[in-house]
């Protein structure tokens, strides 16, 4: 394009006074020498042969996320499969049944294991290959590379080496890490969005040496050779320290010129770089940490259990082997028809110690059933189903990508439904990294009536909340809408939605549109405002060819606002040269632009530390302006007495916009005498000029006194457009009571902004900034001072919040980068953890991938509780690895998040339907599926103990094998996994109206040991019931018409008839919500069972025994068969019924209260009774619009009691005798 054109011829460099400092050998004294530990990388540039071999020979630039390789999946995931302790009991079960002692078949127990094992290890070799996948795509993409005389060709990224020549175009991603030689630009310089790495959506600027600056054409790299000498990889993204060797000179390298993989090419047509580091040694890989194997809370308890059901087991099995050792030893001398003169040594009653010992290893084996097999394989394919329902939920599909839900791992699905703290990266996470300029304050007047999403929402809220207040408090019959005055709130009407959205851009007020602002009161203060937006930045204009239109690429997207927003009000940016602006001005004509040029004198460029940029500039009419633009604080503090004459009502403003959730500046100017500035310019230029270490600061000062004696004009007030729902998110979050920290790699100001958009900070929360402040303290290095300092900040907050006495009040923790690298040491972390939690907010700035991971650890190990973690970009791999949950966003930037993740959604605002509905449906599912295990195989398993106990100890099993089989693999396994993958205590709607169901979760209220405890009593009682009511019956009298009695199949028969039915009418009353598919299964399991003993029992008796025609012959004629198992069915099932309704009736929980609403709709009946219900459902929050809102109602409460009071006080009066 022409704007392109224009570019590469223009020296941009000169632009700046900060950022672009260029150190110079003559400077900076000779290179250091590199040498030692940490020191050792040598970079053959344009050599890339050189490093095939060792000592040269690094890693490839393949990187990998899988948990598993083709070498390492087999004995990694059999290592995870044996950390569940079941299976090692199976293991050593299976292996034990191979011998004689074992009362089953080798089949019988091999078979399971293996078929258990198979299952998880093939989801989890499946899950796998999708990140193999997605590893495959970052691998394969392609880069320019230089392959000898001056020629590139397409190379895929795996296949780079260090050495390599690269050659990245604009908004392309860079490879490796590199070395910049030259770019599109004469003096070397490039623009670099860091986004994937540190979250900033602000441009970089970077320069190449200057003695490469002439490598700046392909044919240049024909003979190009050079030697880089550097530090070793490392996670620091903000350090480097290396020499390049060239032309036999030495030349020191800094972070300036270093290009780092995964950040972006912005604003320059192409660049060349040597590789430096590759693959896994690159910095943003060095910051990521290995793909962890999670496991839920949830599966860990599971595994304590098993610990207490194997001790159980272990301990009736030594009772078992004791009561054998007795029998065998004093009683079977006398039982003569068991030969014991020629037993075996297990039954030898002289060697009674052996066969005790040969009896704990039978006992051990047939009492296994109370140790579920089935239950993991259960439960992972109740995870795969619940998976599937994340993945296909229409609710969280993104219309505009195309994206749905993905639940990459199912391992976790529980843990959705316990999360306590949710940490967040901001850009491309809850901000679309989009800047939209809303409104603005000029000469102490504001306009844009255009609302803010945050006041939307929050007035939205206000309307609704005041409805209900009203409906408690009057009844129906509200008071008229009109008494009550709230804020007014303008919004676009429905005819205005064919207007075109113009990006950047949401200003609405026809005062300063269309050329009216000249007929505004002070158009002298009004032109100048715009034309400090037109005039005081550093983007570059572009033209498209075709279309005519013209472009901005700046440094921040806040740029790009205020030039559209200037375009629009007639002042329209559209070229620039080395040393002029051009603009043209709607002005004195809206109809006739004039085309004025500006020329630059200075630019006094924006720094973090300045919080403030200007430039002095020299109009047509040769008068000479300083144009300032900056943070409020910081202008206001350099403001002349005679400049502040609208600093009041733009005090209010800004206070008003921030309430907003809106991003600020103040624009000021200053006039210049000739004289003054020329005397300025002399040392300013000498400054810039100069040799020496101290030249940083010298600039510094010569600004800060041209900074001075400013003349406020205005305010602008720009909305970082948030993501889509993000404040209805976090509001909802909240109310389920959800603490949200926010890790960003932005600054202070930019995250502050953000807080307030999103609700997490409001307008009288009580901000606690924790930072680094002295400034001595930091030039004398004295880390104790420094600790000591620290430390003091966060002793003093905690005191303030210990001593608050309003209930109301809240708290804000904000922290930077550099008071993190000292407060996440081990002797302050608990104290800053301390303060953290006693917090409504907590946001963590200028922070490096590294610490985001640091920051999740503290807060996962020091609570002790689950914590989620979620972000776009590669910066957040770290942190979403090391929370319990990672949620990746499937942003424009890349894919390293979402393969780094455990979940991945298109929008943040998906999160609240991902915990709220699926992590609670998910939780309680799998909660109460793992408790309905244990209850039936206590209740199976239990029956064994009770026959040995009438049987001497026999070892003998009364039931055949192939029931045993059946029993976890057909007739309770698929009612218990639809239990898992369809129950639903409340609907999704209810769910998402009532959040403070969601603690039912972090609270671990279907899971904690009182219940896991009552499961197991109630499989204890149901087990002893089904035992002796069955040998009640059989055991004294005849079973059949003809006087014979029942045989040990007969019994065992009809006592595993009696479990089957006990235990499917047990989950029947477990569930909620029904569908076919569970009556199908729950009755279809019973049904089965009896056609299982209708065909086994046509079976020939060689295979079959005494089961041969048992159903039709022995036991369906028998009345008593029939009559024990419904007995024993609702006996059993009485007592969990009982215990249920008297828990409804007198101590109901949340759900239980909302389902008989429900039921008996008195949510439609009664409107009053279910807004009441609603309003309970909040969990107490301080943040979200809510919070806002319930500030807002307590002032409205006591106007409308005041108003009440006045409607009825005449009436008092009327009605009272004279």
């Amino acid at each position: 394009m022409a704007g392109g054109r224009i570019r590469a011829k223009f020296r941009r460099s000169n632009l700046y006074t900060f950022a672009c400092l260029r150190p110079t050998t003559t400077e900076s004294g000779e290179p250091e020498s590199l040498q030692g530990p940490g020191f050792s990388r040598i970079v053959h540039c344009n050599q890339p042969n050189l490093h095939k071999k060792k000592p040269l020979r690094y890693c490839s630039n393949s990187i990998s996320t899988t948990r598993y390789n083709i070498i390492t999946f087999l004995p990694k995931a059999f290592f995870e499969q044996f950390r569940r302790v079941a299976n090692i009991y199976f293991l050593v079960a299976a292996i034990c049944s191979l011998f004689s002692i074992s009362p089953f078949t080798p089949t019988s127990m091999i078979a399971p294991l293996v078929f258990v094992l198979g299952v998880s290890m093939t989801k989890e070799a499946i899950e796998d290959w999708h990140r193999f996948i997605q590893d495959v795509k970052v691998n394969s993409r392609k880069a320019l590379v230089h392959k000898g005389g001056g020629v590139y060709g397409n190379k895929q990224w795996r296949n780079l080496r260090v050495g390599d020549i690269i050659k990245v175009e604009k908004d392309k991603f860079f490879p490796a890490d590199l070395l910049l030689l030259s770019s599109s630009y004469e003096d070397g310089l490039c623009y670099v969005e860091t986004m994937n790495l540190d979250g900033e959506t602000n441009l970089k600027v970077k320069r190449s040496l200057e003695v490469t600056l002439g490598l700046d054409s392909d044919e240049s790299f024909k003979d190009f050779k050079g030697i880089i000498r550097c530090e070793d990889p490392n996670p620091s993204l903000y350090t480097f320290v290396g020499n390049f060797e060239y032309e036999r000179q030495v030349f020191p390298l800094d972070p300036g010129q270093i290009l780092l993989r995964d950040s972006k090419l912005r604003n320059t047509a192409f660049i060349y770089g040597a590789v430096i580091f590759t693959g896994h040694d690159s910095k943003v890989m060095q910051n990521s940490t290995k793909s962890p194997s999670k496991r839920s809370g949830i599966e860990r308890k599971m595994d304590r259990i098993i610990y207490v059901l194997l001790s159980a087991l272990l301990g009736i099995s030594v009772i078992s082997s004791i009561g054998f050792y007795i029998q065998t030893k004093y009683q079977m001398p006398d039982w003569w028809y068991l030969l014991p003169q020629s037993a075996t040594t297990c039954y030898d009653p002289n060697k009674a110690v052996a066969s005790g010992f040969c009896h704990f290893v039978t006992a051990f084996m047939l009492y296994g059933y109370l140790i579920p097999i089935s239950l993991y394989v259960s439960i992972e394919m109740v995870k795969f189903f619940q998976a599937i329902f994340i993945n296909r939920d229409i609710d969280m599909y993104d219309d505009v990508s195309g994206t749905p839900a993905q639940a990459r791992t199912s391992n976790l699905n529980e843990e959705l439904g316990q999360v306590d703290t949710i940490l967040s990266d901001k850009t491309g996470t809850l901000t679309c990294n989009q800047m939209d300029f809303l409104k603005c304050s000029i000469a102490g007047t504001a306009y844009g009536l255009k609302s803010s999403e945050v006041e939307v929402a929050a007035a939205k809220q206000i309307a609704i909340d005041l409805e209900q207040e009203e409906d408690v408090i009057f009844g129906p019959t509200r008071l008229g809408e009109s008494e009550i005055e709230l804020e007014s709130i303008v919004t676009p009407m429905e005819g205005e939605g064919n207007k075109k959205v113009l990006k950047g851009f949401g200003f609405e007020d026809s005062r300063l549109m269309d050329g009216n602002w000249i007929r505004e009161p002070k158009a002298k203060d009004i032109l100048l405002f715009l034309r400090i937006l037109a005039v005081c930045h550093t983007a570059i204009p572009e033209i498209n060819e075709e279309t005519n239109e013209i472009t901005y690429e700046a440094e921040s997207p806040d740029e790009i606002a205020f030039l559209v927003a200037a375009r629009e009000f007639g002042f329209e940016f559209f070229r620039r040269n080395q040393s002029s602006i051009y603009v043209r001005e709607g002005y004195p004509s809206s109809e006739n632009p004039v085309e004025r040029e500006y020329k630059i004198l200075n630019l006094l460029d924006f720094t973090s530390k300045r919080k403030r940029m200007s430039v002095i500039v020299r109009d047509e009419d040769g008068q000479v302006f300083l144009l300032c633009k900056g943070a409020d604080s910081i202008i206001f503090d350099r403001l002349a007495k005679n400049g502040r004459a609208y600093e009041e009502a733009t005090t209010k403003h800004l206070n008003e916009y921030g309430e907003s959730g809106l991003r600020t500046l103040a624009l000021a100017y200053k006039r210049l005498d000739e004289v003054e500035y020329n005397a300025w310019n002399n040392e300013f230029v000498k400054a810039k000029t100069s040799i020496g270490g101290d030249r940083e600061a010298i600039l510094e000062r010569l600004s800060d006194m041209m900074e001075r004696n400013l003349v406020l004009v205005g305010a602008t007030a720009v909305e970082d457009k948030l993501q889509k729902g993000v404040p209805q998110c976090i509001d909802k979050l909240a109310q389920a009571g959800l603490k949200i920290w926010v890790l960003t790699g932005d600054k202070m100001e930019t995250a502050i902004n953000i807080g307030f958009s999103c609700s997490l900070l409001r307008q009288g929360m009580r901000q606690i900034c924790i930072s680094i402040t002295n400034s001595e303290i930091l030039a004398q290095d004295a880390q104790k001072a420094i600790k000591e300092n620290i430390l003091l900040q966060i002793t003093n907050a905690l005191q303030m919040v210990k001593l608050e006495k309003d209930p109301h009040a809240a708290f804000a923790l904000i922290i930077d980068g550099k008071t993190l690298t000292y407060v996440l040491e081990d002797d302050m972390k608990s104290q800053f953890l301390g303060l953290a939690v006693d917090c409504a907010s907590v946001i963590c700035c200028r922070v490096s991938p590294k610490q985001k991971a640091l920051v999740t650890r503290l807060v996962k190990e020091g609570t002790g509780k689950t914590t989620l973690a979620i972000g776009d970009g590669a910066n957040d791999v770290g942190m979403i690895q090391e929370a319990d949950i990672g949620v990746g966003i499937s942003g424009v930037e890349g894919m390293q998040a979402v393969m780094a993740s455990d979940f991945a959604i298109a929008q943040f605002r998906f999160l609240e339907k991902l915990l709220v509905v699926h992590g609670h449906w998910c939780y309680k599912r799998i909660a109460q599926m793992i408790c309905y295990f244990f209850y039936k195989n206590i209740a199976f398993g239990l029956t064994f103990l009770y026959f040995e106990a009438v049987t001497a100890f026999s070892g003998q099993s009364i039931y055949n094998d192939w029931y045993m089989i059946l029993f976890n693999v057909f007739v309770t396994s698929l009612p218990v996994i639809s239990l898992g993958v369809f129950e639903q205590d409340v609907s999704s709607e209810i769910c998402l109206q009532f959040p403070a169901l969601y603690q039912q979760g972090p609270r671990n209220l279907f899971f904690d040991w009182y219940r896991i405890l009552g499961w197991m009593g109630n499989g204890l009682v149901a087990s002893a019931i089904i035992f002796i009511f069955n040998v009640a019956f059989f055991c004294s009298q005849s079973f059949r018409s003809g006087g014979q009695t029942a045989d040990m199949m007969t019994v065992g028969t009809t006592m595993f008839t009696c479990i089957v039915w006990v235990v499917n009418c047990q989950i029947a009353l477990t569930m909620s919500h029904f569908t076919w598919i569970q009556h199908a299964f729950i009755w279809g399991s019973i049904g089965f069972w009896y056609l299982f003993l209708l065909i086994y029992g046509m079976v020939s008796p060689s295979y079959t025994g005494n089961v041969y025609k048992i159903l039709p012959e022995v036991l369906g004629p028998a009345p008593s068969y029939w009559m024990v198992t419904l007995l024993v069915t609702v006996t059993c099932n009485l007592l969990y019924f009982s215990h249920i309704a008297i828990q409804r009736c007198f101590r109901p929980m949340d759900h239980h209260v909302i389902q008989e609403i429900k039921y008996y709709k008195k949510d439609i009946q009664d409107k009053i009774m279910w807004t009441r219900e609603k309003s309970k459902a909040r969990q107490e929050t301080k943040i979200g619009f809510t919070a806002r809102v319930e500030a807002k109602m307590r002032q409205l409460k006591g106007r409308l009691h005041k108003k009440h009071l006045s409607i009825n006080s005449p009436r008092m009066f009327s009605t009272s005798p004279s």
